[in-house]
């Protein structure tokens, strides 16, 4: 079994997966970081692993999982597959001693997150959560704002998010994979709510109770294409949330509100739009800008808690708790 024990050692990372996540948002950051690289990548695709490692520099590629994380050169794994083999990879690595940085979510269900946590802890080796949203400039200021008490005690929270179809959503023959409930665990809102719910869950702590509704309005796949829920905070704070695949572009919306008793706070989650604070000295609009590879922050994190010089809290067991938040809407638990 590999450890990390010297704060100086290099994280070479083998990547499985090379979709379009890795060419922007994650990628990149790998071999940007002091102390971090990239030094294979896999996919099933022999093309796909043999362009990717040529057009990012990397030394190795491989067709095969398994082959990749015995690479005794490799000492961390990311894994950027579609969530449904997220826990058998992220199992096979840590029982091969070897770090993991998993996509969002954790996996396709609750269950399959505890077998992720129960190898983690049998083996002592970390698992961590792309939720890279928690370490953007943008959304740390709306956490400064609310700490801050700049719309007092919060007393609501409400989600807002609707989209029109995506031009894929109609080729039945060929559907996203987003849209495959065996490879997605469900729908688009297992793929975007992750996000939302991990946000308001760093805010305001665990969500202890969720319930849903959810349909398929359209008939364009067989998963949810419409969802609505409330939840409520360890606290006691009550929440809701409506969610819409299939809208028409008129009721675009991306958008979380704060009411608290002195005022609002209202937020998106993917379009970055200027926060909008609402209270006794008025209305006022921020803008944060985000890095251009935006899981910069949070790999920087995991490579320092690797380093032994930081620590990460995006892992595993914080992101389950959002599965059970979403099972527990879709009715999966």
């Amino acid at each position: 079994m590999q450890t990390l024990n010297n704060t100086e050692q290099e994280i070479k990372w083998g990547f499985i997966g090379c979709g379009e996540v890795t060419e922007k948002k994650s990628g990149p950051a790998f071999a940007m970081i002091p102390g971090s690289s990239i030094y294979a990548v896999m996919s099933r695709s022999k093309e796909k692993a043999q362009s990717y490692a040529q057009r990012h520099n990397v030394p190795r590629w491989y067709t095969d999982a398994q082959q990749l994380i015995d690479d005794p050169e490799v000492n961390a794994i990311y894994i950027a597959t579609p969530p449904s083999s997220h826990a058998t990879y992220a199992i096979m690595s840590m029982k091969a001693g070897k770090p993991v940085y998993v996509e969002k979510p954790l996996a396709s269900s609750y269950l399959d997150c505890q077998r992720v946590n129960r190898v983690s802890t049998q083996t002592q080796v970390p698992c961590f959560v792309a939720y890279y949203r928690r370490c953007l400039p943008y959304f740390l200021r709306v956490k400064q704002l609310v700490d801050q008490g700049a719309i007092g005690r919060v007393i609501n929270v409400q989600v807002r998010f609707a989209v029109p179809p995506r031009d894929l959503d109609y080729n039945s023959v060929n559907l996203p994979w987003r849209v495959q409930r065996d490879i997605a665990g469900g729908g688009y809102f297992y793929d975007l709510a992750p996000h939302q719910i991990d946000l308001l869950q760093e805010l305001f702590g665990p969500i202890v109770q969720a319930k849903g509704y959810h349909t398929n309005r359209e008939g364009l796949y067989e998963t949810e294409d419409s969802v609505s829920a409330c939840f409520q905070f360890h606290d006691g704070l009550p929440g809701s949330g409506s969610w819409c695949f299939v809208s028409h572009e008129s009721a675009r919306q991306d958008r979380i509100e704060l009411i608290g008793d002195q005022g609002q706070l209202c937020f998106s989650v993917f379009t970055y739009d200027p926060i909008v604070l609402h209270n006794a000295q008025g209305r006022q609009e921020i803008i944060v800008p985000n890095p251009q590879h935006v899981q910069m922050p949070l790999i920087e994190q995991v490579v320092l808690h690797l380093q032994h010089q930081g620590f990460c809290t995006a892992d595993s067991i914080s992101a389950t708790s959002v599965n059970w938040v979403m099972d527990r809407i879709l009715g999966k638990i």
